[in-house]
């Protein structure tokens, strides 16, 4: 097993590396973050700002677009941490895992946090509740990502605390069934299930019921979408607000944006198909709604929507497409575009640059909405 570096050590080791050519970087840089345990990119980070450039490499730029260099930074050390193959879901799960404790950075101070129980499709599923500091009667009922496979409360947690934190709101973190032990559409039906119970137990949990709003990144995103439709259609308490972060909505048809950005952008086209066959074995399913939203016959009457698209990102150009259907069936919405960023940036706190403007951007988006 390899050792963690001391600081002084590790910026040293780094430091030189900004000083070497560039066939030098990737094994210097290699050999050091061998040694990272958690949360240790943020000495990294604090490198000066020429010395990360440095050591970013050439800078990228695709489709008009020039990538973060910071993020540029930690794609670069990702790429060079030891590979772990998608062979089956445990595995997947366990690097994701530990990628996630890497780049959560502090987690933010809270008033309480307090893991509970909510209702699902068939069964209780796990939840935690994040309360902030003076907090509103707002509610942000979060769905996390990965693909419908991966992640779980602890792998978005940094995430979801920082969103309480900044925006003054409740957060409920659900925890919803996996593909493939569970497939199409029981993460769906759990996501319906636990948000319109969460509408229910407002009291409960400290909120007005009429500022309980639905949100998601990637795969959460499209669970986030699915309820929102589905709430509607059903005569359900339907969300205040949806909040769709780089969001998955179809699975069926490709873009441009999935071969411009196949591979090196953390989500890749190997990962899109192999999340996809995992949650949706069988291809009929693909085209209902309740799988890919950007397929419903009728889009009128949703409520409000705050939707990101990152430039870097496969999944850019159907997140565009939604967000423009959304706003011509006459829908009120407010789409943010991130060029320089990638999939994956709301959960990558130790980031600076960029990622914390769009973190700012969306707290204070729901502070205005839910307060």
């Amino acid at each position: 097993m390899a050792r963690s570096l001391p600081a002084d050590r590790f910026w040293g080791r780094l430091l030189l590396a900004s000083l070497l050519v560039n066939s030098r970087l990737d094994s210097v840089l290699r050999d050091t973050v061998t040694g990272l345990q958690a949360n240790s990119l943020t000495p990294l980070y604090a490198l000066p700002a020429a010395v990360r450039r440095r050591l970013a490499g050439a800078p990228i730029q695709i489709d008009g677009n020039l990538l973060d260099p910071d993020l540029q930074l930690l794609l670069r050390v990702d790429n060079l941490l030891p590979r772990t193959t998608k062979t089956d879901a445990a595995t997947a799960r366990a690097r994701f895992r530990n990628l996630c404790k890497l780049i959560q950075g502090t987690p933010a101070e809270l008033q309480r946090v307090t893991d509970l129980t909510v209702r699902g499709a068939d069964g209780q599923l796990g939840a935690r509740l994040y309360i902030p500091r003076d907090a509103g009667r707002g509610l942000l009922v979060f769905f996390h990502g990965g693909g419908w496979v991966v992640g779980d409360l602890d792998t978005h947690d940094g995430l979801c605390r920082a969103i309480a934190a900044d925006a003054g709101i409740r957060v409920l973190s659900v925890d919803y069934r996996l593909a493939p032990e569970a497939p199409a559409p029981t993460a769906a039906e759990d996501a319906i299930a636990a948000f319109t119970w969460a509408v229910e137990h407002a009291d409960d949990l400290g909120v007005d019921p009429a500022l309980v709003a639905v949100g998601g990144d990637s795969a959460g995103g499209n669970l986030a979408a699915v309820v929102t439709q589905q709430t509607v259609r059903r005569g359900l308490p339907h969300p205040a607000l949806q909040v769709l972060l780089y969001p998955a909505v179809d699975l069926v048809a490709r873009r441009p944006s999935r071969d411009l950005f196949s591979e090196g952008f953390i989500l890749s086209e190997n990962d899109i198909i192999w999340y996809r066959d995992h949650y949706t074995p069988d291809p009929t399913i693909r085209p209902d709604p309740i799988v890919s939203p950007i397929r419903a016959d009728d889009l009128t009457g949703l409520p409000p929507t705050y939707l990101t698209t990152a430039g870097f990102d496969p999944l850019r150009d159907e997140g565009l497409e939604y967000a423009q259907a959304l706003r011509a069936a006459g829908n009120p919405i407010t789409h943010i575009p991130h060029p320089t960023l990638c999939h994956g940036y709301a959960n990558l706190l130790t980031v600076p640059g960029k990622i914390p403007q769009a973190q700012t951007h969306l707290t204070n988006h729901l502070r205005s909405a839910l307060h």
